[in-house]
Parts: C-alpha cells; structure tokens; sequence
C-alpha cells in the first residue's frame, strides 16, 4: 500500500483500528477536509477504503478483510447514502 494519497491526508493507522464506525468517521473527515480531492467526499472516502482493501489482496487476514467491509457499510450510513 502506497504511504501517500495525492488526494486525501489519512490519519495513520486508521485501516487498522478496530471499529469499522471509527475507520469510516476518519475517512469521511479526511475525505471533507481534504482541498485536493477530485471528486466527492463520499467517493473518495470509499475508493482509499476499497484501494487498500485491494492492495492488501491475499495477505489482508479475513478478520481485517470482514472489518473493513463492515466499513464500507458504516461510511455508506455515515455520509447518509443506505
């Protein structure tokens, strides 16, 4: 996974805090903080998330894997889009 996203600055170690609540409030506070996004808040919250999800590919183990797409459905909620 790359250290540096050119479009949002993420807290470190945020994909691997425990409550998948918690991982998608600090992407959305990323996603709206950041000036250097192209698109909105929303996709970009949930590209990083998916990028990284994708990133880890195999060596991601299922418990992560299963919390961060928990995530997914909390950053869906968060940005009022269930």
């Amino acid at each position: 996974m790359t250290r540096q996203s050119d479009a949002l600055d993420l807290k470190q170690g945020v994909f691997k805090l425990e409550s998948p609540k918690k991982i998608a409030t600090s992407l959305k506070r990323s996603a709206e903080h950041s000036s250097r996004r192209k698109a909105g808040a929303y996709r970009s919250a949930l590209s990083m998330l998916t990028f990284y999800i994708n990133r880890a590919g195999k060596t991601l183990p299922k418990t992560q894997r299963a919390r961060l797409e928990k995530a997914k459905v909390e950053l869906k909620r968060a940005f009022g889009r269930e």
